[in-house]
């Protein structure tokens, strides 16, 4: 199932995307009260051409994984972290499918990081990995956007992260998915910047979800990012970047300078 957040130009809804994107053919049909409790159909059925896409949730914080693909880590100049790099952008940095990145005016450098991301279903803590999956409601496609200047002068990564817009995500949820072994591509105005598959992340799903919520309580719509693979670069204003997971689809979005 294919969850997703729109508006019509009313107030922002859930909705389930039935029917195919690819061909053209999909609708949206609105659902209440949300995805995380059981829903019902509220009798909305848009075409998804005629709505706007937002971010499918609203997340009350967004936890990241940093150098989780050994190529990744590599290219920034050192060797695979023995465990998890555990790190949070704000909520307020959040933007959805279609929206502009933004680049500050005090950054040089500005990357994409396209990422698998883990959209929790449901309130939890000390979560066994052999139980992670349980609480997951499903995945998207994720923009770990980073000003590098920012991030290598600050030493701890709260700043070169956090802008507003650096972390957008879409153009669903998907619930039903496997994400061991799913393609991951990065592009930049079309050209491919990053490509690879989520069997090589250092630590996988469940593991990032038991390691997380050692150290936090997870809610309904928190954000978990996985890690991005090599191939990062920065992006300039008039450019263009998408990322696109096989069983999601592609999180497309502008670049515009502030």
């Amino acid at each position: 199932m294919r969850i997703a957040r729109f508006t019509d130009g009313s107030e922002p809804a859930f909705g389930v995307v039935e029917g195919s994107p690819e061909e053209g053919t999909a609708i949206v049909a609105g659902i209440t009260p949300h995805p995380f409790a059981p829903f019902t159909f509220t009798g909305v059925r848009r075409p998804l051409a005629e709505v706007r896409l937002l971010a499918p949730v609203l997340p009350s914080k967004i936890l990241c994984i940093g150098k989780n693909y050994a190529d990744h880590a590599r290219e920034m100049g050192g060797e695979p972290p023995a465990g998890p790099v555990l790190f949070l952008k704000p909520s307020t940095s959040v933007a959805g499918p279609g929206d502009p990145i933004v680049l500050p005016p005090d950054t040089e450098r500005v990357d994409y990081e396209g990422e698998l991301a883990i959209v929790i279903g449901r309130l939890c803590r000390d979560v066994p990995v052999e139980r992670a999956l349980s609480v997951v409601l499903g995945f998207t496609c994720a923009n770990d956007v980073t000003a590098r200047d920012q991030q290598a002068a600050d030493v701890q990564w709260t700043r070169g992260k956090g802008h507003d817009t650096f972390c957008p995500l879409g153009p669903w949820i998907e619930t039903e998915l496997d994400p061991s072994d799913l393609a991951l591509r990065t592009t930049l105005d079309g050209e491919v910047r990053q490509d690879s598959r989520t069997r090589h992340l250092l630590h996988d799903v469940p593991t990032l979800i038991a390691f997380m919520s050692r150290a936090m309580t997870l809610l309904p719509g928190d954000v978990l990012l996985t890690g991005t693979p090599a191939g990062v670069g920065p992006m300039r204003a008039g450019q263009t970047a998408a990322v696109t997971v096989d069983g999601i689809g592609t999180l497309t979005n502008p670049v515009t300078a502030r």
